[in-house]
Order: C-alpha cells, then sequence, then structure tokens
C-alpha cells in the first residue's frame, strides 16, 4: 500500500480562533466553538421524463418545485437517504389549473397560469389577471405588483390589470426586482435591461452577448454568462471585468443569498467567500446531477439547487467539532465494525447503505490501529465507559490477529470465515487457519506492525485497566521478540520474510541514502524497541536498539532531512529506483504513527531532543498539504509551530458524507496548477477536504478527481476523522465543547 506529493514548503501562518498562552513556548489551544457544518439532502427525479425548472421556499419552511409535470414537492429526503418527488396535491381546487410558472414573493409561493397570477397565501386573496397567456416567468414588486414574461414578450400587471406591454428582441432568460426602488430588471443573452412601472419604459442598461442569468445585489448585478460572470453597477452601467477565475466559468444561474453569491453552472455550483476564493459544491457528494438550472434561498438558511437530475438542498448546521465526533462515533459503530475490525463498507448500490458489505483489507491491522488509538484517546480523556467498551473490542481483534494462524508472534493481515477465499481481497495472500471455521491473511506488512505497536504503547500508557494493559504489554512483546528472533524480519508463514517486513541492516543499509525507505525502516524500528522496553523492561530492546543506531547507523538514517530524500541515483539497483519513483505517502503514516513511540517513549533526553528535531523536519516538508492528523501528531514534541488552525480546518472541512463518489476538479479555473514534481503535488494551495475525494492519511492530500465506481463504497471515520480529533482533544491542542 505505497502511494506517493511535492517539496518542503517553510513559513508561519497566522493562528485565527486560537488561544495562547502568555509563556512563549506553550502551545495554542483551538476553543471548541460552534461553527457551520455544510450537508446535502438530495431528492432525485424518477424519470429522465421530469424536468425540473426551479425550487422555492415558504416562511413555515415548505419547498416546492416547478416541474414541466406541474408543481412537484421532495419527498422523504434525508442526509445520505435520498429522497423523490411527489405531485403537490395540498390544494386541490387549483387541480384544474395549468401551472406554468412559479415564483416566491414576501416569503409565499405565487403562481402563473394562462389568466392569472395568484397565491393561495394571503387568504387567496392574490388573483391577478393578465393578457400573457402563455406566461412563465415572473417576479413581484413593492405592493403586489408583478412583471411577467415568455419568450421575448413581458407585461407588467397589478389589480388584474396590464399596465404595460413591450418586447426584447431576443428571449427573456431571467427577471428580476430591485428591492428598495420601483425598478424591474430583465436579462437576455445580448443585454441587460431596466424597466420603470411608473414611467412605463424599458430601457437598455448593459450590452454583452452569450449572458444568461442574474441577481440584483444592491445597487449592483451579478451577470452570469457562458465565460463567467461580471459585475454591472445599476445607476451608471459600468461593468466591471469578466471574472474568469471560478471553479467553472460556464454559468448557468445566479443567486444572491446573505453576503454570498451562488453560481450554477454545467458542472456544479459554487458560492462565494470572504477571501475572495468560492466553495465548489460538485458531484454526487452534493447534488443529484452536475447541471444546474436554478438556486434558490431554502428553509432554515439552506440553498435549493435544481439540476438536470433532481433537487439538492445544501443544509448548514451549527455544531462543535465534539458534536461532529459524535457523529462520525455512530457512523463508525453502524455500518463500519467487522469481527472487531475499523473496516469500509464496499459494493453499495450509488450510495445506498443498506445495499454495502463490510470489506476485507490488506490493512485491517492498521486501519484498526488508527481507530483503536482514537478510542484509547477518547477514553483517556473523558473515561466513557462505551470508549472502553470500543477497546475491548478493537484489543479482541488485533490479539486474535497473532493467535488465528500458526506462526509464533506474526500478525495476520486479517481474518474471515472459512469458505470465502475467492471473494475477498487478494484472495492469493489467504490461508487455512488450524480452527476449521476461519481463514487468515498473510505476507504482513511494516503498515500494520508500526499501527500495532503505536496502538498497544498508546493502550499500555493510557487506559491503566490491568487486563487490558497487561495485554498490551504482551502483544508488543510478543511482534517485537518475533523480529530479534528472526534477524529482524518479518517471518511469513513459507519461512521467507515478507515483502515490507524488513528491518535488517543489510535490507535498510543497502538503500542509497537518498532512498526513503532507509529512513523510514530506521525510524519506525527504533520507535518500535524504545515501546517495548518502555513497556517490558526487557533489556534487549535497549541493548538492540543502540546497536541499530550506533553500529548500523540507524541514528544517522532517522536524523536525515526530509529534504535530502529524492529518487534515487542513476547509478542505484532497480528496486531502489522503483521504490524512489516519487514521495510515498503510505511512508508518511508510517513516520507518524512510529513519532509516539519515537518521541514519547524515547531512551534519554538527548535522544528526545534529537528526535524532535527530525519530526518537525519532516513536519515542515508535509506543511502544505494541511493535513490534520500531520499538524496535530507534531504537536506531540510540544513544538508551538504545528499549524494548529490548518489542523482544525482539516477537522471541520471533511464532508460529513464520507461515501466515495466521483469527484473533478482538474477543470477548474480558480485553482493554481504547478509543474510535475516529486512529491506529485498537482495544485499551489491544497482544497478542502470536502471537495476532493475522500482519502485515508496514506494518500496525497493533492489528488484533485476520483474517477471510476461512483457511490459504492463508504469510508470509515474512524481512522480518517476520529484519530486526529481525540489526539488533540488528549495532548490538549483542542478544547473540550465551549457554550
Amino acid at each position: 500500500m505505497k502511494k506517493y506529493l511535492f517539496g518542503a514548503f517553510l513559513g508561519a501562518f497566522f493562528l485565527t480562533n486560537v488561544v495562547f498562552a502568555q509563556t512563549k513556548m506553550v502551545q495554542p489551544v483551538y476553543q471548541d466553538k460552534p461553527y457551520l457544518q455544510d450537508y446535502s439532502v438530495k431528492y432525485y427525479t424518477q424519470s429522465t421524463e421530469v424536468q425540473l425548472e426551479s425550487s422555492h421556499s415558504d416562511r413555515n419552511g415548505n419547498i416546492s418545485v416547478f416541474s414541466n409535470n406541474g408543481l412537484l414537492i421532495p419527498h422523504n429526503g434525508q442526509f445520505l437517504y435520498p429522497g423523490t418527488f411527489q405531485a403537490d396535491k395540498k390544494y386541490r381546487t387549483i387541480g384544474n389549473k395549468t401551472i406554468q410558472g412559479a415564483f416566491a414573493y414576501k416569503d409565499q409561493f405565487v403562481l402563473i397560469y394562462d389568466k392569472a397570477v395568484f397565491s393561495n397565501a394571503w387568504a387567496g386573496s392574490v388573483y391577478c389577471h393578465h393578457e400573457l397567456p402563455k406566461a412563465n416567468k415572473g417576479v413581484g414588486g413593492k405592493n403586489f405588483d408583478f412583471l411577467i414574461a415568455y419568450e421575448n414578450d413581458f407585461h407588467y400587471v397589478s389589480e388584474s390589470k396590464t399596465w404595460f406591454k413591450s418586447k426584447l428582441d431576443e428571449k427573456i432568460l431571467d427577471i428580476r426586482y430591485q428591492a428598495g426602488t420601483d425598478l424591474f430588471w430583465l436579462l437576455s443573452a445580448k443585454g441587460l435591461y431596466k424597466f420603470n412601472p411608473k414611467a412605463n419604459t424599458n430601457l437598455l442598461v448593459y450590452g454583452g452577448a452569450e449572458l444568461t442569468s442574474f441577481d440584483i445585489q444592491g445597487k449592483n448585478a451579478v451577470v452570469g454568462s457562458k465565460k463567467g460572470y461580471f459585475v454591472v453597477d445599476l445607476t451608471t452601467g459600468k461593468a466591471s471585468s469578466l471574472n474568469q477565475k471560478l471553479p467553472v466559468t460556464d454559468i448557468t444561474a445566479v443567486c444572491v443569498i446573505g453576503d454570498r453569491i451562488w453560481f450554477g453552472s454545467t458542472n456544479g455550483a459554487f458560492a462565494s467567500r470572504k477571501d475572495g476564493k468560492y466553495d465548489y459544491y460538485q458531484g454526487e457528494r452534493w447534488l443529484p446531477g452536475n447541471v444546474v438550472k436554478s438556486i434558490n434561498p431554502g428553509p432554515n438558511n439552506s440553498v435549493l439547487v435544481v439540476t438536470d437530475a433532481g433537487l439538492g438542498q445544501i443544509c448548514f448546521k451549527s455544531m462543535t467539532l465534539h458534536e461532529k465526533a459524535q457523529f462520525f462515533q455512530q457512523q463508525v459503530r453502524q455500518r463500519h465494525i467487522r469481527n472487531g475490525f475499523n473496516a469500509s463498507l464496499s459494493g453499495m448500490e450509488k450510495g445506498n447503505l443498506s445495499s454495502g458489505f463490510l470489506a476485507d483489507s490488506d490493512n485491517d491491522g492498521l486501519w484498526t490501529s488508527m481507530y483503536f488509538g482514537a478510542e484509547i484517546f477518547r477514553y483517556a480523556v473523558t473515561k466513557e465507559a462505551d470508549a472502553l467498551a470500543n477497546i475491548r473490542e478493537c484489543l479482541d481483534a488485533m490479539e486474535r490477529l497473532y493467535t488465528i494462524n500458526p506462526i509464533p508472534g506474526f500478525p495476520s493481515r486479517s481474518f474471515e470465515r472459512r469458505g470465502f477465499i475467492e471473494k475477498l481481497s487478494d484472495p492469493e495472500r489467504w490461508q487455512h487457519s488450524p480452527d476449521p471455521e476461519w481463514d487468515w491473511k498473510a505476507t504482513t506488512s511494516s503498515d500494520e506492525v508500526i499501527g500495532h505497536i503505536f496502538a498497544f504503547g498508546a493502550l499500555a500508557e493510557l487506559v491503566q485497566v490491568p487486563d487490558v494493559k497487561s495485554r498490551a504489554i504482551q502483544l508488543i512483546d510478543t511482534v517485537m521478540s518475533h523480529i530479534i528472533k528472526n534477524d529482524w524480519y518479518l517471518i511469513d508463514y513459507d519461512g521467507k520474510p515478507t515483502l515490507w517486513g524488513k528491518w535488517n541492516p543489510s535490507y535498510v543499509n543497502g538503500f542509497p541514502t537518498n532512498v526513503g525507505d532507509r529512513k523510514l525502516n530506521s525510524s519506525n524500528i527504533v520507535a518500535m524497541l524504545q515501546t517495548a522496553y518502555r513497556f517490558t523492561n526487557k533489556p534487549i530492546y535497549k541493548e538492540k536498539a543502540f546497536e541499530l543506531m550506533n553500529k548500523h547507523k540507524y541514528y544517522e538514517n532517522l536524523m536525515r532531512p526530509m529534504a535530502f530524500i529524492s529518487m534515487a541515483p542513476a547509478n542505484a539497483d532497480d528496486y531502489s529506483k522503483y521504490l524512489s519513483e516519487s514521495w510515498n505517502h503510505s511512508d508518511d503514516e508510517m513516520y507518524y504513527m512510529g513519532y509516539w513511540g519515537l518521541y514519547r517513549y524515547a531512551f534519554n533526553d538527548t535522544l528526545k531532543t534529537s528526535f524532535k528535531k527530525s519530526i518537525i523536519d519532516h513536519f515542515q516538508a508535509e506543511r502544505p498539504e494541511k493535513e490534520g492528523l500531520w499538524n496535530i501528531f507534531t504537536a506531540v514534541t510540544g513544538t508551538p509551530d504545528f499549524d494548529l488552525n490548518e489542523g482544525v480546518w482539516y477537522l471541520k472541512e471533511h464532508p460529513l458524507d464520507l461515501i466515495d463518489w466521483a469527484i473533478a476538479n482538474s477543470h477548474r479555473a480558480d485553482i493554481e496548477k504547478i509543474a510535475p514534481n516529486f512529491r506529485n503535488q498537482t495544485i499551489k494551495e491544497v482544497l478542502p477536504p470536502d471537495e476532493r475525494p475522500v482519502q485515508r492519511h496514506n494518500a496525497n492530500m493533492f489528488n484533485l478527481d476520483r474517477k471510476g465506481g461512483n457511490g459504492v463504497s463508504e469510508h470509515s471515520a474512524g481512522d480518517i476523522w476520529l484519530l486526529p480529533y481525540w489526539m488533540g482533544r488528549f495532548l490538549g491542542v483542542i478544547s473540550a465543547p465551549t457554550k
């Protein structure tokens, strides 16, 4: 499981929403106050023949959708559980009217049919006759006066009288009323027009080309086009330059909601931010379809986005990080525990959570170690009985990895019930257990071992429950005894070392000094030996560690700066070249899992100071990724400079929806791409987690797209989110929730 990102980055970042103590070296602490978490509720059309046009909400929180099939209402939609549509039959007495258009006015629904503009609100008193039989667009003015339109024609009506009729040279695309004035505005593909009902005149204010949509923001019009958007001063008619640094330039809808401008496009929706950038909502994480037809305000500060495949309701909920942790805890417990392992839900049908199965993985032991660690830190902070129960469950699964196979001290990758090998991941790696009901997975990697030692060490230190503590120490001793006994190799069922379970000096020092595996394996084995010595007090672990560090230069290897890690030289062997083609993010994960034991259980203060230097050096290289776990893990050293607010940004911006939806960002014009490089960093600044593919910590945070199966699996938050959050809580750099 080797994956691969960009060069070292040095700099400082001003921390916001962070409290600093008076002492210079005291670490910052994020105060966990409520913030707005976004998520989506989706409603899909059942037939391609049904085409939605617009959606609005009223003051009572009702949502109405106008379609070519009449008025519809959303049915039975919840977060992660999409809804559908049903015909709106609430007012049966309008069933004989063919509704041609719908809009919201004064927080109520207003409808258009061939004879009148009318509403069921205001005791049904609004019924304004008109003379434009095919009218399908409408907007309300100051006092129940309306501008209606069809194709090129528009009429101004009030009190059942048509006061003004006119037409544009081109089809009318959109109409708006400017609040605080008596002015209406109309848009065609070639111009923005002003209609003044007092003077009964219409006037071209701005002439353009390929215009598509607009909305009014104060004294300005925000105008979308097929090539971007611009702002027109409605007083002077002067336009700003065309803004094309956008997620998508082919704009289909514009809506001003509060202090934000929302845009629909041919590939998703996006909203302006105060920093001049945009929040991008693309793919079925957010929307049923990517071609946006309209955007309007929804109930409870939500946003209604009508697409070619249905309605996406973007919701904003006030929550703390702790509340998000509770949500994710429920996600893990309900859908991601397999035989005690932290597992993915796979084989789903387009996001249908009821259709998936719990999948085995090469790295069941590693992903479980990380969720295990989250629960250990949670218990250390809260002493909750539920956390201890989860710890025991994880421990049972991890312990059984060692007993289900016949090899003393060897941890299996995974285990599963007998009879399903051909259906499991990598069937050639599976072996029969002595227990006739079970099979176990061989070829265990160094990734798993360092994860095990991290979790067992944290458990032995932080959970002072006698039987749990003793079992953790026994497991540390078991696997480390196996490694030392077998000359620094992990020996599999065939009597041979596994592909990656190698810490022997001849293997480690066989790599050129700039190949990452030389530094990584040295760092990991020293951390593992320190952990073993800390909790077993067996002198052999300390003796062997110093032998590796001094005689075999493992100290020199692990202290080598990250900036030195690069591609193998031209005269290196093919294997070294293969391992160093680009930066390996699985290696980053292994380094950090080892840093807990490397720093926290250092043999002496001198080594501790050196190891701190090495960890911080690594963090400097990782800073552009804004990887929440690496940031918070670096805080273990006591440094105040670990980019806390970037770590919190990761936690806040992570989507609540962890389904593997198809994601596309490569097309975006608002991201600055950079030249190919050793670290595989693709863009200058990393995207927020809720705009990129869901991925574990061993992936490149600069990945832009996810192709292939859409909605076929769901990741567990156990390792992705809960570990950095609860580690931050334990280390004291994230506070308990505050009122």
